[in-house]
């Protein structure tokens, strides 16, 4: 059956790979599973059609069969249960790594997509020197944590898995901000990320999107 994902048809990123949809290309890409992507504008993102498969009005969404699922994180979970290569086969293995999962989506990517927000909506606000700085402040002591247990190993928790390829795709957030470079470690562990052929494949098909909108 056909695997079916949605994206944004002008992405905010500006081709920077940073949509959500990226991780789900990435996972399709490393379990060599082809997929088709429908674009959708803005405004499709939040008419009925849509709303049926996304209750929020976000994307990506994936589709196979009868099957439909939204959430990015639930998603790149599915196709790392189904196929191999994101999860390992050992029990305790393949908890950890969901762990490192859940940790990428709910304890590291938060404060950072604040980050991002704030950025844009509220630079101009008396605010909002003091709301970055503390939103710098958190994001520097999870990312120490995140370093010391990543040490001088390659991935979170032996080979890679799902939880490397979602957590690199939420510290990729903080290239520019001078904060991911204090931690070499982890800088060196986002650009073996991105070095992965099958990051490189989804990278591009994504940055294509955005090339074509642009010339459009």
């Amino acid at each position: 059956m056909t695997i079916t994902i949605t994206a944004f048809e002008r992405s905010p990123d500006r081709g920077k790979g940073l949509a959500r949809d990226m991780r789900v290309r990435w996972a399709l890409e490393e379990v060599g599973l082809p997929y088709e992507v429908r674009l959708l504008s803005f405004k499709a993102m939040k008419q009925p059609p849509h709303l049926s498969l996304q209750p929020f009005g976000q994307i990506p969404t994936y589709e196979e069969g009868d099957l439909a699922l939204f959430e990015s994180g639930a998603i790149v979970l599915h196709i790392a249960e189904r196929h191999a290569g994101l999860l390992p086969d050992e029990a305790n293995a393949r908890a950890r790594a969901i762990a490192w999962m859940f940790a990428a989506l709910n304890t590291i990517e938060p404060p950072v997509f604040d980050r991002n927000l704030v950025q844009i909506l509220e630079r101009n606000e008396p605010w909002y020197e003091h709301r970055l700085r503390a939103l710098d402040e958190t994001i520097r002591r999870r990312l120490g944590g995140l370093s010391n247990h990543l040490g001088d190993a390659d991935w979170l928790d032996g080979a890679f898995s799902a939880g490397d390829l979602l957590m690199v795709t939420v510290l990729r957030r903080l290239h520019g901000s001078g904060i991911l470079e204090e931690y070499p470690n982890l800088a060196a562990y986002v650009a073996r990320g991105e070095a992965r052929p099958a990051y490189k494949r989804a990278f591009e098909a994504q940055l294509a999107v955005f090339t074509t909108a642009s010339s459009g």
